[in-house]
């Protein structure tokens, strides 16, 4: 499997989503479903994607910098409520701006604590978590209460963006699933939810890939925010301003998270309401450890993350009631059957042990059922997280000092 280290990070993960398509397509074949490679099983995934993807990204330049950011839900919370309130001022993108900003001041918050102060990183990152949910019920109490529709609670309905298709492609793509080719329709279909239908916030959040890989690997001002992480006492020998940077990281990881929480106002729910975020910023740092620390492996977390919850949200609301997510379990027993194959040939006897016995409850579970329980989707992000902490540990590395205190001079 040399060769498939030795790819480049993005084809490494293209090649892996063509296999899981291809598994997806066997299983639902024997399954007797359709919904695994629905076009709005993708779209559904795509959109609730986008909070864990902002998340894990905010996660990504804080950890980079060296300062580990688990205060992610409780900035996100801030940006479910600015971005609601900016929202109900300015429309949309002045919700969108709110979200940003309002979620920036818990990464300063944070970013005062740790880097300025040396609080411990966790403890300063629980106490944004705490902090977050009661500012906003103060918040809430003193401007929604007031307003048509609002609350101590929640806030008065908000316009959200609007949707878009892309022109000629989501066609080619609908005319090659309407052929019903063995694997190439279910992607053609499953890939014609990306295209169709699509959020202008969601373009926006899928942009900040990109931007994020450039600017971490690509500039210079993402080579010191990585040296942060890496080695900061040879940053400083160097005149690099560590704890400016470290500022930047984890104000523009607030800022993300911040977004995060006004994407769930603006489109998912169309409203601010307490406890809204369902723990979203702990399953994008997952997501960050499942990506290794890199801005598309992120994205692909998420993608991952969400696809159980996204496939539900369709599953349930048609007449299967749960018969395509019980596939899900079938899924995974081929995925830990491939794991065991790649433990045994790499000499992990133990780990090729328990690949096959996990392997061998999901086949069970699939086998003995014939609807998955409603809470199955929700603990599947969590399990896969496991799995990959279990089985893959070794070749994921985060940023070397992150979680370490640093002052300035100290050796």
């Amino acid at each position: 499997m040399s060769w498939f280290t030795n790819l480049p990070s993005w084809a490494r993960w293209s090649l892996a989503a063509a296999v899981g398509m291809f598994v997806l397509t066997v299983v639902q074949r024997v399954s007797g479903t359709d919904l695994l490679t629905e076009e709005g099983t993708a779209q559904a995934m795509l959109r609730w994607s986008i909070p864990i993807l902002l998340a894990g990204l905010g996660g990504l330049y804080s950890e980079r910098a060296g300062i580990v950011n688990i205060g992610l839900e409780g900035m996100m919370i801030l940006g479910t409520w600015f971005g609601a309130w900016g929202a109900l001022n300015w429309g949309p993108w002045g919700g969108l701006a709110a979200g940003l900003v309002g979620g920036a001041l818990g990464g300063l918050l944070h970013a005062v604590a740790t880097v300025s102060f040396g609080v411990d990183q966790i403890i300063s990152g629980v106490g944004i978590n705490i902090l977050a949910p009661a500012l906003t019920r103060f918040l809430s109490e003193r401007v929604f209460s007031g307003e048509a529709g609002g609350s101590v609670s929640q806030s008065p309905r908000v316009d959200g963006f609007g949707n878009f298709t892309v022109p000629g492609l989501a066609d080619f793509l609908g005319t090659i699933r309407d052929q019903e080719i063995f694997w190439i329709s279910d992607v053609a279909g499953f890939s014609r939810g990306f295209v169709a239908e699509m959020s202008w916030f969601t373009l926006i959040g899928l942009l900040t890939v990109p931007l994020s890989g450039w600017l971490l690997w690509k500039t210079r001002v993402g080579l010191r925010m990585r040296i942060c992480g890496e080695n900061p006492n040879a940053g400083e020998s160097l005149g690099v301003n560590i704890y400016g940077h470290k500022y930047l990281g984890v104000i523009i990881s607030g800022g993300l998270s911040g977004l995060a929480g006004a994407f769930i106002v603006l489109e998912l729910a169309g409203l601010y309401r307490g406890g809204q975020t369902l723990g979203r910023g702990f399953i994008g740092l997952a997501a960050l450890v499942f990506g290794n620390w890199r801005a598309i492996g992120v994205l692909a977390g998420s993608l991952v993350f969400s696809y159980p919850f996204g496939l539900s949200l369709v599953d349930f609301n048609a007449e299967s009631s749960g018969g395509a997510t019980r596939a899900l379990l079938l899924v995974i027993a081929i995925a830990l059957a491939g794991v065991m194959v790649w433990a045994q040939r790499s000499g992990k006897r133990g780990d090729a042990i328990l690949a096959g016995l996990f392997a061998a409850i999901a086949l069970v579970w699939y086998l003995g059922t014939e609807t998955a329980a409603a809470w199955l989707p929700n603990t599947m992000p969590y399990a896969l997280v496991l799995i990959v902490l279990l089985f893959a540990s070794q070749r994921l590395r985060g940023p070397r000092t992150a979680g370490l205190p640093y002052r300035r001079g100290e050796t």
